[in-house]
């Protein structure tokens, strides 16, 4: 089975934005995307160029087009996410974006009337119908399927880094999870999510997609869900790890981070050098350390198991993209990584939050809204230390309950437990 590759011009970019719609009432996600989209497409088109449906009919994803530069996918995203937001509030609805709803129970929603969709449920079943998750993917070309298999592998030292910078979604259904992202477990359950498998070049990646289709495993190649992948159509890689972002601030952050990452790996390739490709038990450790732990994680950073902390090696990587960044015309996007890593991640934020209003998760809805709205916020538990989660090895509780209050609250933990 041979899988074209078209190739893209190097360093290009694209974004795509999972967004939630919440009644504002009650904060709960609501559906709306089917008037909302139908209200926004242009007039003898089928569809809003984009603005598009997702699985749950309470989320809308804006997509750039193709890119040059950062700064140039944040203002396209900015345009459409204007747009989305006006018909919203036509309707009384809020947007925002996290990694999950805070108290939302994914069991009221409703899937968006979509073939494709009613048909991952069908097959997919509780799996699928649980997905009330909401992420951030960045597309960066690159010109040849030759370079995408190397590049992904290499990518995958760098996942951790990402994970641990979008982290948003500590909340499931109510309740503490302990974990910085909780999306990125939910999301593992699906059986071709997760970390990507290190081939050896493009034609293993043919034989791997041609077993799957034959044996009806998949229908196509947008199927295989990993948290990196090559996409063939658009010819670029694809970072899919990241949660839910917040703000366009930090979107446009993680955009930085791996567009020059993949430039980085693009100009080594050209220059003769062989990628890394990190050992799997490492790059799956670290994946969980990220997502439980976040900013406060210690991973692995060699086969010997020597460990240093990833807010540490994120500021690291910064300095060493400078030179990347400086040539991509992304300097001030990727400097808004230490704004993030200066304020907190957004799971440390909607922690704080919580706390503050004695475990509201009301409270938490409203305050992502401010931030699609106001961007990343001057202040926040990095700067307060004590506001912010406990670290590894302590324990994660969310404020119990406020004495008579009908609103929703997050229980201890999920499962009623420490979570350490």
């Amino acid at each position: 089975m041979q899988i074209p590759f078209t190739a893209s011009e190097r360093s290009s970019l694209g974004v795509e934005w999972e967004l939630q719609l919440v009644d504002r009432a009650t904060r709960e996600l609501s559906a709306g995307a089917i008037e909302i989209l139908e209200e926004l497409r242009p007039e003898g088109a089928h569809e809003h160029p984009k603005a598009k449906h997702e699985l749950l009919q309470s989320t809308i994803e804006i997509i750039t087009g193709v890119c040059t530069t950062v700064a140039e996918a944040k203002d396209d995203l900015a345009g459409t996410l204007a747009e989305v937001v006006a018909a919203a509030e036509r309707r009384d609805l809020g947007v925002l974006c996290a990694g999950t709803h805070p108290f939302t129970d994914w069991q009221t929603q409703a899937i968006s009337p979509k073939e494709r969709y009613l048909q991952l449920v069908e097959r997919m079943q509780w799996l699928a119908r649980r997905l009330q998750i909401f992420g951030v993917h960045v597309h960066v070309g690159v010109r040849s399927p030759d370079k995408a298999i190397p590049v992904v592998n290499a990518l995958c030292q760098y996942l951790p880094h990402l994970l641990a910078l979008s982290a948003s979604s500590p909340f499931w259904v109510g309740c503490d999870t302990g974990l910085a992202s909780c999306r990125t477990k939910v999301f593992e359950g699906m059986p071709t999510a997760g970390l990507p498998y290190q081939l050896s070049g493009w034609d293993e990646f043919e034989t791997y997609m041609e077993t799957l289709i034959s044996t009806h495993a998949i229908d196509s190649v947008r199927e295989v869900w990993w948290d990196i992948r090559p996409h063939p159509n658009f010819g670029t890689v694809e970072l899919r790890m990241c949660d839910g972002l917040p703000t366009l601030d930090e979107v446009g952050a993680v955009a930085a981070l791996s567009q020059c990452l993949v430039e980085q790996f693009d100009s080594q390739l050209d220059r003769g050098y062989t990628l890394p490709t990190p050992p799997s038990w490492v790059l799956r450790e670290n994946k969980w350390r990220a997502a439980r732990y976040g900013l406060d994680a210690d991973i692995v950073v060699d086969e010997k198991g020597t460990v240093r902390p990833v807010r540490q090696a994120i500021t690291d990587l910064v300095e060493d993209l400078e030179p990347t960044a400086r040539r991509l015309g992304c300097e001030k996007e990727l400097a808004d990584v230490d704004r993030v890593l200066a304020v907190g991640a957004s799971y440390q934020r909607q922690r704080a939050v919580a706390a503050a209003h004695g475990g509201n998760l009301r409270a938490v809805v409203d305050s992502l809204m401010t931030e699609l709205r106001d961007g990343l916020p001057a202040d926040g538990p990095a700067t307060h230390p004590t506001e912010a989660a406990p670290g590894p090895g302590s324990g994660s509780r969310a404020a119990g309950p406020a004495s008579g209050s009908a609103d929703p609250q997050p229980g201890p933990t999920c499962g009623g437990g420490h979570a350490a």
